[in-house]
C-alpha cells in the first residue's frame, strides 16, 4: 500500500472548513452532523467526527453486533453451513471466538488463527453486513483448516483466500453492489467486485508493496481460486 502523505491544504482552503467541536451539547452535535452532511469538514474534521461518534456509541455498537452475531450463529443458513464444515475439519466457530470490538482501522473484520474472528462493531451497518463479514472471516477459517495457509509469508495464499472469501461470503452479490456501492453494472459485476476487494485486502498486508503488487498477486492466482467454491457446490449468495 502506498505510504505517500496527502498534500496539506492551503491556509485559504483551511479557512473554508468548519471546525469540529467535541461536546455533549445536543445543539452542537446537530451542528457537527449538519457540517458533515454538507461536506464542510476537512479530512481531519471528518476523522474527528467519526472518532467522537465511535466514542459515544462504543457500548451500544458492540451490544448490537453481539446480538446479531448470536442470532446469525443460530439461524443464518450460510453461517451454520460454514460452522458445520469447519467442525468437520476439527475446528469450531462460536460466540467465544467471534468477537465484536471497536476498531480504529477502517476495516470490517479480521481473522487470526490463534484468536479467531474479529468483527468491527463500529463499522457494521446492519445485520446483513454482520452476516457477510462473519461469513467472509469463517471462509478464511475454513481455508486455514483445509489448506494449511501461510498467512504471513505467502502473498499468493493471502490473495487466493481474499478472492474466495469475497466471492463466497455474499459481499459481492448484485443487490449489495447496487444499493451500497451504486454499481449498476449487470454483466461481470461479481468478478469485478471480487477482484477489487481482493486487491484492497492484499494491499493492506505488510509485505505488499503497492496496488500494482497486490493486483499482480491476485491475477496470478485468479484462474485457480475464483472458480473454487469449496465448501459450497456453487456461489451461494
Amino acid at each position: 500500500m502506498s505510504d505517500a502523505e496527502p498534500s496539506k491544504p492551503s491556509d485559504s482552503k483551511k479557512a473554508e472548513y468548519a471546525e469540529y467541536v467535541r461536546t455533549d451539547d445536543g445543539w452542537q452535535r446537530w451542528k457537527n452532523t449538519f457540517n458533515l452532511v454538507l461536506g464542510r469538514f476537512s479530512d481531519e474534521g471528518v476523522a474527528q467526527y467519526i472518532e467522537g461518534r465511535d466514542d459515544r456509541f462504543e457500548k451500544r455498537d458492540c451490544e448490537r453486533c453481539e446480538k446479531f452475531r448470536d442470532s446469525l450463529l443460530q439461524y443464518s443458513p450460510i453461517i451454520r453451513f460454514l460452522r458445520k464444515n469447519i467442525k468437520q475439519l476439527g475446528g469450531d466457530m462460536h460466540a467465544d471466538n467471534i468477537r465484536c470490538r471497536r476498531c480504529y482501522a477502517w476495516q470490517g473484520g479480521g481473522f487470526d488463527p490463534n484468536f479467531g474472528v474479529l468483527i468491527c462493531a463500529n463499522r457494521m451497518r446492519s445485520r446483513s453486513h454482520v452476516e457477510d463479514t462473519i461469513a467472509h472471516e469463517m471462509i478464511h477459517a475454513y481455508d486455514h483448516m483445509r489448506f494449511k495457509m501461510q498467512w504471513q509469508d505467502n502473498l499468493r495464499h493471502a490473495a487466493c483466500a481474499e478472492i474466495r472469501a469475497s466471492s463466497l461470503s455474499g459481499e459481492c452479490r448484485w443487490t449489495e453492489e447496487f444499493f451500497q456501492k451504486l454499481n449498476f453494472k449487470v454483466i461481470q459485476q461479481h468478478p469485478e467486485c471480487v477482484r477489487r476487494r481482493a486487491v484492497l485486502s492484499v494491499m493492506a498486508r505488510p509485505d505488499c508493496k503497492d496496488d500494482v503488487h497486490a493486483a499482480k498477486m491476485v491475477n496470478e492466482v485468479w484462474d485457480s481460486c475464483y472458480p473454487d467454491t469449496r465448501p459450497f457446490d456453487e456461489i451461494y449468495r
